[in-house]
């Protein structure tokens, strides 16, 4: 039996759609599961992420389990190393509150990147202050994962202080927790200067982080002026048949979700995905 590739999509990449024509657009495209951030899609549902409530997470969980729809990733992108403290404890706050409600959701796994310790891109990410900032803000997050019983995924990014497959390894041994696992994209751990050997930067993040990899983020990239561009998937530089070999025969059923791309191209990026899944 071949494993079917599983794929999905986030949800606000179909910008902001009634409930009901949303789950139309998912189950148009047979996506089995989302990422749904309820702020970015529902806004006026949700003004603020403080704003949730058991009601809202019954409201929207029910209707995609209704639908047929699995939440595969609750998105809630805080900044987690907000170097003004009363920032990073309502960010901190607010990721609880999506662990809280997980369940009311039909999720299992809460989502966010680390963010940055400045405003946007700063060089004081890239240091051990910034990485200790990381480590102890996800020891409280996996703390509250594990109360509630559900599991926080990071995700590494360029430019952030998780920004290597190695960081990534590295927080996974310092939070020493089953209830921490990876969301991992590849395409956020390509710069302007690692590009050409993105084949070993690709093997790299698979093999150390192996089984605690919960989730693929599914991206494109070219560089441009010396800088990284995104693009839909299958219209860039990324070799995603490394990938996909993983998610087929390491990682059978693992959840991909497309991300960054529009909805003019998806149809072509599905069947890129779909058709390269079968030839690996």
């Amino acid at each position: 039996m071949t494993i079917p590739l599983h794929l999905g999509i986030r949800a606000h990449d179909f910008h902001s759609l009634p409930l009901q024509k949303l789950i139309g657009k998912i189950k148009e495209y047979r996506f089995s599961h989302i990422q749904f951030a309820a702020h970015k899609s529902f806004p006026e549902s949700v003004p603020m992420l403080s704003s949730l409530s058991p009601g809202t997470a019954a409201y929207f969980g029910e209707a995609f389990r209704q639908a047929g729809i699995k939440i595969a990733v609750l998105g809630c992108y805080v900044n987690i190393v907000d170097s003004d403290p009363a920032k990073r404890a309502q960010a901190l706050q607010d990721f609880s509150t999506h662990l809280r409600l997980a369940r009311d959701f039909g999720a299992s796994l809460v989502g966010t990147e680390t963010g940055s310790v400045g405003n946007g891109y700063t060089p004081a990410n890239f240091t051990e202050d910034a990485f200790q900032q990381v480590v102890a803000s996800v020891g409280e997050m996996v703390a509250e994962a594990e109360r509630f019983g559900v599991t926080v995924g990071i995700e590494a990014g360029l430019n952030h202080p998780l920004y290597t497959a190695k960081l990534a390894k590295r927080l996974l041994e310092l939070v020493p927790s089953n209830n921490l696992q990876i969301i991992l994209d590849c395409a956020n751990l390509i710069s302007p200067d690692n590009y050409s050997e993105q084949e070993a930067v690709i093997t790299e993040a698979l093999e150390l982080l192996g089984d605690r990899i919960a989730v693929i983020h599914l991206k494109d990239f070219t560089v441009e002026d010396g800088k990284i561009v995104i693009l839909p998937v299958g219209q860039g530089q990324l070799q995603f048949a490394p990938i996909l070999r993983y998610m087929k025969y390491k990682r059978p059923h693992i959840q991909g979700i497309l991300e960054s791309t529009t909805e003019e191209h998806l149809q072509e990026s599905i069947d890129y995905l779909q058709r390269l899944y079968e030839e690996v």
